[in-house]
Protein backbone atom coordinates (compact mmCIF):
# COMPACT_ATOMS: atom_id res chain seq x y z
CA UNK A 1 0.00 0.00 0.00
CA UNK A 2 2.87 2.38 0.69
CA UNK A 3 4.11 1.99 -2.88
CA UNK A 4 0.72 3.08 -4.21
CA UNK A 5 0.60 6.10 -1.90
CA UNK A 6 4.15 7.06 -2.85
CA UNK A 7 3.22 6.83 -6.54
CA UNK A 8 0.19 9.03 -5.85
CA UNK A 9 2.47 11.60 -4.21
CA UNK A 10 4.71 11.57 -7.29
CA UNK A 11 1.72 12.08 -9.59
CA UNK A 12 0.41 14.97 -7.50
CA UNK A 13 3.84 16.60 -7.47
CA UNK A 14 4.01 16.33 -11.27
CA UNK A 15 0.61 18.01 -11.52
CA UNK A 16 1.78 20.74 -9.16
CA UNK A 17 4.68 21.43 -11.53
CA UNK A 18 2.13 21.98 -14.30
CA UNK A 19 0.28 24.34 -11.95
CA UNK A 20 3.44 26.39 -11.54
CA UNK A 21 3.63 26.76 -15.31
CA UNK A 22 0.04 27.96 -15.27
CA UNK A 23 0.88 30.62 -12.69
CA UNK A 24 3.73 31.91 -14.79
CA UNK A 25 1.75 31.96 -18.04
CA UNK A 26 -1.69 32.96 -16.73
CA UNK A 27 -2.84 36.10 -18.50
CA UNK A 28 -5.16 37.32 -15.73
CA UNK A 29 -4.89 37.63 -11.98
CA UNK A 30 -7.92 35.39 -11.48
CA UNK A 31 -6.32 32.54 -13.42
CA UNK A 32 -3.13 32.93 -11.42
CA UNK A 33 -5.10 32.83 -8.17
CA UNK A 34 -6.90 29.67 -9.26
CA UNK A 35 -3.56 28.04 -10.06
CA UNK A 36 -2.24 29.08 -6.65
CA UNK A 37 -5.30 27.47 -5.05
CA UNK A 38 -4.59 24.31 -7.05
CA UNK A 39 -1.06 24.27 -5.71
CA UNK A 40 -2.32 24.78 -2.17
CA UNK A 41 -4.77 21.91 -2.50
CA UNK A 42 -2.13 19.66 -4.03
CA UNK A 43 0.28 20.57 -1.26
CA UNK A 44 -2.30 19.59 1.32
CA UNK A 45 -2.85 16.25 -0.44
CA UNK A 46 0.90 15.59 -0.60
CA UNK A 47 1.35 16.38 3.09
CA UNK A 48 -1.53 14.12 4.11
CA UNK A 49 -0.30 11.24 1.93
CA UNK A 50 3.28 11.60 3.14
CA UNK A 51 2.08 11.73 6.73
CA UNK A 52 0.22 8.49 6.16
CA UNK A 53 3.18 6.78 4.48
CA UNK A 54 5.79 7.90 7.00
CA UNK A 55 3.58 7.84 10.09
CA UNK A 56 4.39 11.44 11.05
CA UNK A 57 1.25 12.93 12.64
CA UNK A 58 2.66 16.47 12.56
CA UNK A 59 2.20 16.59 8.78
CA UNK A 60 -1.57 16.68 9.31
CA UNK A 61 -1.14 19.85 11.40
CA UNK A 62 1.01 21.43 8.69
CA UNK A 63 -1.62 20.50 6.08
CA UNK A 64 -4.33 22.17 8.14
CA UNK A 65 -2.24 25.34 8.46
CA UNK A 66 -1.69 25.34 4.70
CA UNK A 67 -5.45 25.00 4.18
CA UNK A 68 -6.04 28.03 6.42
CA UNK A 69 -3.45 30.08 4.56
CA UNK A 70 -5.00 29.18 1.21
CA UNK A 71 -8.40 30.26 2.50
CA UNK A 72 -7.07 33.59 3.70
CA UNK A 73 -5.33 34.15 0.37
CA UNK A 74 -8.62 33.61 -1.47
CA UNK A 75 -10.44 36.02 0.83
CA UNK A 76 -7.75 38.67 0.37
CA UNK A 77 -7.91 38.28 -3.40
CA UNK A 78 -11.69 38.69 -3.46
CA UNK A 79 -11.60 41.68 -1.09
CA UNK A 80 -9.00 43.37 -3.27
CA UNK A 81 -11.17 42.85 -6.33
CA UNK A 82 -14.26 44.15 -4.57
CA UNK A 83 -12.46 47.23 -3.30
CA UNK A 84 -11.78 48.26 -6.90
CA UNK A 85 -15.48 48.45 -7.65
CA UNK A 86 -17.33 51.72 -7.11
CA UNK A 87 -20.82 51.83 -5.71
CA UNK A 88 -22.23 51.95 -9.27
CA UNK A 89 -20.29 48.87 -10.37
CA UNK A 90 -17.62 50.64 -12.42
CA UNK A 91 -14.03 49.59 -11.96
CA UNK A 92 -11.92 52.12 -10.12
CA UNK A 93 -8.57 53.14 -11.54
CA UNK A 94 -7.10 53.86 -8.12
CA UNK A 95 -5.11 51.24 -6.23
CA UNK A 96 -6.11 50.98 -2.58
Amino acid sequence: MTEFLTAAVGLILALLALGLVSILRGPTDAERMMAAQLIGTGGIAVLLLLGTVTGVPASVDVALILALLATFASIAFVKKGLSRLNSDGAVSTEDN
